[in-house]
């Protein structure tokens, strides 16, 4: 099914300022769907400017995914999708990418696992085929899981253990979430990573590694029928699982209390305050919620003109920095943070009161119409340069895929940014910012004195 036509690139337009941001029309990009007879949902996006393409294939599984007790696994397999399988080496993946003049690499988060590979359009029938049979084919043995266990466990040493924000970080996230599996890292605990053995890994990849349960994304200079044809012969033939359910994750039950932490490390060079309220995130039925808080985040710690900013790092010098952060596309429901790094001599306690009644401020006062029209003119214009970059529009459509949404939510989304109200912007906030479902966190050194 063809879903859109490309349009105009208004760039210059947008970098000159010669238009409104809510006047100009949103250019489309040139996007094919079909799904195989096995359920294997297929993304094709052409963009013929240069002899290249990415290859994704996006599992509709990630760390929220996981059996309780073995959580890192999903990240585990992304690692074990390396080895080999029946006609391919250990690391003869990788080895054959490069070889061909290509990068690849894969990544893991709540909701999905993604394996991606940017080559000369020429070399995609072979990136088919590898992708495919590693989607079945995989063959790992003791050894294998020994070594690469090795591996994330460091992984985790370097970026967690040797990390006091990571692990303060952590700690906040298992707080908010008080039932559902996105308060456990997508890297996994550490008590449970060291006993991820062959039957955890075996078990997550024959169950989630399936046709019927990935989504290929492919974008480039290519042709859909060129596309099918190469999917159909590769991944066409691959069995679906036709034991595969629904997504079943636990809810959040009703949050009625305020939570507070402070995480002391001697290691912390900055102390800082932190605040994250449970969010709503893009809805296939309603995404005007989401893109309000996209416009809110940039407010309110979006940039050197926005509120927090202002009012805490310029004005009152507060703070040496500031900034609020909103990720709207999950499956299940998100999070909005604000994060203030006080100044030398300011308390945590002072940042902390300082950040609320900047945005009591913001509530009581509203929204600032010049800055909003700056704001949606900046992610109209990132929107359309992000379309210069093939991996960034194959990320686009499947991370949204992967998380529920659809083709035509895609594209309507910048149309949605430009169409929000201050008005919904200050509902939005009033909505979220329920100090009942929130988790203020401190992050401080055990000398620190808070109060």
């Amino acid at each position: 099914m063809r879903i859109a036509v490309k349009g105009a690139t208004l760039a210059l337009m947008l970098a000159t300022g010669l238009a409104q941001a809510d006047t100009l029309p949103t250019p489309q990009d040139d996007v094919t769907t079909f799904a195989l007879d096995n359920g294997m949902e297929v993304v094709v996006i052409e963009d013929h400017r240069a002899p290249v393409v990415v290859n994704m294939v996006w599992y509709k599984a990630g760390s929220a995914d996981e059996p309780e007790g073995a959580s890192g696994v999903a990240h585990f397999l992304e690692h074990l999708l390396f080895k080999g399988t029946d006609t391919l080496d250990p690391g003869e993946f990788s080895r054959t990418v490069a070889r061909n003049g290509g990068s690849d690499n894969a990544f893991t988060s709540y909701d999905y696992t993604a394996y991606f590979q940017r080559v000369a359009a020429d070399r995609l029938d072979l990136m088919m085929r590898m992708e495919a049979d590693r989607m079945v084919n995989l063959q790992l043995d003791e050894e294998d899981i020994l070594t690469e266990r090795e591996v994330i466990i460091e992984e985790r040493n370097q970026r967690t253990e040797n990390d006091p924000g990571a692990l303060f970080g952590e700690q906040r996230n298992a707080a908010l979430y008080m039932n559902h599996r996105y308060g456990v890292p997508i890297i996994g605990w550490r008590h449970e990573m060291v006993t991820l053995d062959l039957d955890d890994a075996l078990s997550y990849y024959r169950k989630n590694y399936a046709p019927n349960n990935a989504i290929l994304v492919v974008a480039g200079d290519v042709k859909p029928e060129d596309v099918r044809s190469m999917a159909e012969q590769h991944f066409g033939v691959l069995p679906p699982n036709p034991e595969l359910t629904d997504r079943a994750r636990p809810d959040e039950p009703p949050q009625r209390a305020e939570r507070r932490l402070t995480y002391r490390d001697a290691r912390v060079a900055q102390p800082y305050v932190s605040r994250v309220y449970l969010a709503p995130s893009r809805n296939h039925d309603d995404q005007k919620t989401a893109a309000a808080l996209v416009l809110l985040s940039e407010i309110l710690g979006g940039g050197q003109t926005s509120k927090l900013v202002r009012a805490l790092t310029f004005d009152s010098q507060t703070a040496v920095w500031a900034g609020a952060f909103y990720d709207a596309t999950r499956l299940d429901e998100s999070s909005f943070g604000i994060a203030v790094v006080p100044s030398e001599g300011v308390s945590l306690q002072e940042a902390e009161d300082a950040m609320d009644r900047v945005i009591a401020e913001f509530l009581a006062e509203g929204v600032d119409a010049a800055q909003l029209d700056r704001i949606k003119m900046q992610l109209r214009s990132q929107a359309i340069y992000s379309r210069d970059n093939v991996e960034r529009l194959a990320n686009r459509y499947g991370q949204a895929l992967a998380t529920g949404l659809t083709v035509e939510d895609v594209q309507a989304w910048p149309d949605i940014l430009q169409a929000v109200t201050g008005e919904e912007i200050v509902a939005a906030a009033r909505d979220v910012f329920d100090r009942n479902q929130a988790v203020t966190g401190w992050l401080t050194t055990p000398e620190e004195v808070t109060q």
